[in-house]
């Protein structure tokens, strides 16, 4: 079996109730291609009502995680806490926030989905996309495994578009996108649907 398709839309600091609120209905309203996996990381203020509003089918993410289950961590929210609430994704390792193996493992542990963002913050070609993401497959199957390079999602975020997202969902080692301006806006719903 293949690795479905992912698309995640990383709010970042934006938004407002209303334009969150108009976000939503749009997803909700949108024909969106069945095979691809949708995920919305809004602001921390923002993620419950997201989640309530949000029709089954789409998931939303908290932008980050803190690495311990509970404590005087002020501002830190907890893997446990986000499960609790309906949350069964996180970010990790965003160029605006580190300590990715420790976030990461107690993500996991705590039974979050994972979506681990690197990147330079350069816009790559296609084709660097492609090959980059190519060495990565490589590098997981002769490192951890075949099973884990077949496995494992790899997803592209240097500056997904309405206008590049069909070339680079046509290529073999993308599995799809994190993308971040692009998703407040209404062309969110082509680029999660580049693969129809």
């Amino acid at each position: 079996m293949g690795r479905q398709f992912f698309v995640g839309g990383n709010f970042k600091m934006n938004g407002t109730i209303k334009s969150i609120q108009d976000i939503i209905h749009q997803l909700n309203d949108a024909k969106l291609d069945p095979n691809t996996e949708v995920v919305i990381a809004p602001p921390a203020l923002y993620i419950l009502p997201a989640r309530e509003h949000l029709r089954k089918g789409i998931e939303v993410a908290a932008q980050n995680v803190f690495d311990k289950p509970n404590g005087a961590f002020t501002g830190e929210i907890s893997a446990e806490q986000l499960k609790d609430s309906g949350i069964t994704w996180t970010l990790t390792g965003h160029s605006e926030r580190r300590f990715i193996a420790s976030k990461t493992q107690a993500a996991l542990n705590g039974g979050l989905g994972v979506i681990l963002a690197i990147g330079t913050g350069k816009v790559a070609t296609t084709e660097q996309a492609q090959e980059v993401h190519a060495e990565i497959r490589k590098w997981l199957s002769s490192t951890i495994s075949q099973e884990a390079s077949d496995k494992t999602r790899i997803i592209y975020g240097g500056s997904v578009s309405e206008k590049n997202c069909k070339d680079l969902a046509k290529q073999s080692d993308i599995d799809g996108f994190l993308v971040g301006g692009a998703s407040l806006k209404p062309a969110f719903v082509d680029i999660i649907n580049a693969r129809s």
